[in-house]
């Protein structure tokens, strides 16, 4: 029996619904460090305030606040900056009919955000993790939330293990795709969860953590596996060819919410199921609402995570500038027709079990680990050709920019050479920790 039968004062379903007349468009979040050029730190919360007054100040920004803090910054042409609860900048575009429109606009706003940076001896890092600092050096910001958040995860105990670098070191880039009904969100959802790892093995590039050689090409993936593994990792629910969004809304509402907003401010929210509180209320004579089950959502990290659109969120970021080769990839396999099938049917086999172990050895070996009984990079070369396709597809039908297609060759050219951004990444930092801060960062 689906929640909506058992739950009559809350429709959980409502925000799955996709608005009739919506078409697929794109959008991009990238996360980057901000670190202190002179010392390698991470910068502090008066400094990520500097950038954000001189993007308001340049660029016609307004601010956004968390309570009394300000926390981002609102481009005008519709995308946020905002900072995370470790001290990196995520910009988030608006949304956009194409790959390169939404490639175009994080571009130009992160190129915007570093020369401000620069002027006040700040660099913005890219690729999967801040390689400087360890734990104890993250920056954490005053939003109200982050105290919240990081007493949860202690009171995990090994399963929070990881929680601190999770929240204050990792950066990835992320793609959010739309779905236009039910059956179309589940069948792009299940390409979606089988792809993830595939994709993620041609994306590792955070071998270096804490200042250090990891041993690994992904340790940002490693960190993933102690960080509340029920609400992250491989949405099994999706798998199966009879699911919709009652499997899915069955899987989150086992969860608790770890905050509420009240009066305002984030709050821990009772150590219940989501279910329970819409059945017996949080305790304090309130039920949860609409806003209360879309925050829950926000506080869930699957490898995709499902609320009005589908986000992608296992790999690591990529350097500058190939930040957009996500995009390209997704956007490719999902959006034609023709290419989401042919993929569907590559992954077919891979079950939850096989994908919920892959990411230990990606990690690890990259496009070299196996995923299932296939090797990664012989699912990869596929899928980079199925995702060219689609977008070669998506040009003719004037639906996508030609220049959508080079975007995939950083890529291949991983794929064909073995090299991965890892591996690049390695020799930087081995030439030394100034070099890679100038070959890992937004050019300012």
């Amino acid at each position: 029996m689906g929640q909506t039968d058992t739950v009559p004062r809350l429709d959980l379903r409502r925000v799955f619904a996709a608005p009739p007349g919506r078409t697929e468009a794109v959008g991009l979040e990238v996360e980057v460090g901000l670190v202190c050029r002179n010392n390698l730190r991470n910068a502090s919360y008066p400094q990520a305030l500097a950038l954000f007054d001189g993007l308001v100040r340049g660029h016609g920004a307004s601010p956004v606040l968390d309570g009394a803090f300000t926390v981002g910054a609102a481009m005008p042409g519709g995308g946020t900056f905002t900072l995370e609860t470790g001290g990196a900048l995520e910009y988030s575009s608006a949304t956009f009919a194409t790959v390169t429109g939404a490639v175009a606009d994080v571009r130009d706003n992160l190129l915007a955000a570093a020369g401000i940076g620069a002027a006040h001896g700040i660099a913005l890092t890219t690729g999967g993790i801040v390689p400087f600092a360890a734990a104890d050096g993250i920056a954490w910001n005053p939003k109200p939330r982050v105290r919240v958040m990081r007493e949860y995860f202690r009171d995990l105990g090994p399963d929070g293990g990881h929680a601190d670098e999770v929240m204050g070191l990792i950066l990835s880039a992320q793609t959010t795709l739309d779905y236009v009904s039910e059956d179309d969100l589940m069948d792009k959802l299940r390409l979606l969860v089988r792809a993830a790892p595939v994709v993620a093995a041609l994306f590792v590039n955070s071998p270096v953590a804490a200042g250090a050689d990891t041993g690994a090409l992904s340790r940002r993936m490693q960190y993933w596996r102690r960080f509340d593994p029920r609400r992250c990792g491989v949405l099994g629910a999706a798998l199966d060819a009879g699911a919709g969004v009652d499997e899915l809304i069955e899987w989150a509402a086992r969860l608790p919410m770890i905050y509420r907003l009240v009066g305002g401010s984030h709050v821990a929210a009772p150590r219940i199921p989501f279910r329970q509180a819409v059945e017996e209320g949080f305790g304090d004579g309130t039920y949860p609402t609409e806003a209360d089950w879309e925050l829950h959502l926000s506080q869930v990290w699957p490898h995709v995570r499902v609320r009005r659109t589908l986000e992608t969120r296992l790999s690591d970021a990529p350097p500058w500038p190939w930040f957009g080769a996500g995009a390209a990839v997704w956007a490719g396999l999902a959006y034609d027709p023709r290419a989401r099938a042919a993929a569907g049917a590559l992954l077919r086999e891979l079950t939850a079990p096989a994908l919920d172990r892959a990411p230990d050895d990606v990690a690890v070996r990259g496009l070299r680990a196996s995923i299932g009984p296939y090797r990664a990079r012989d699912l990869a070369r596929e899928l980079l050709r199925l995702a060219r396709q689609g977008l070669t597809a998506r040009v003719a039908a004037g639906l996508e920019r030609p220049e959508a297609l080079p975007l995939l060759e950083p890529l291949e050219e991983v794929c064909d050479t073995m090299d991965t951004f890892a591996d690049r990444a390695l020799r930087a930092w081995r030439r030394g920790p100034s070099e890679f801060l100038r070959a890992f960062s937004v050019p300012a």
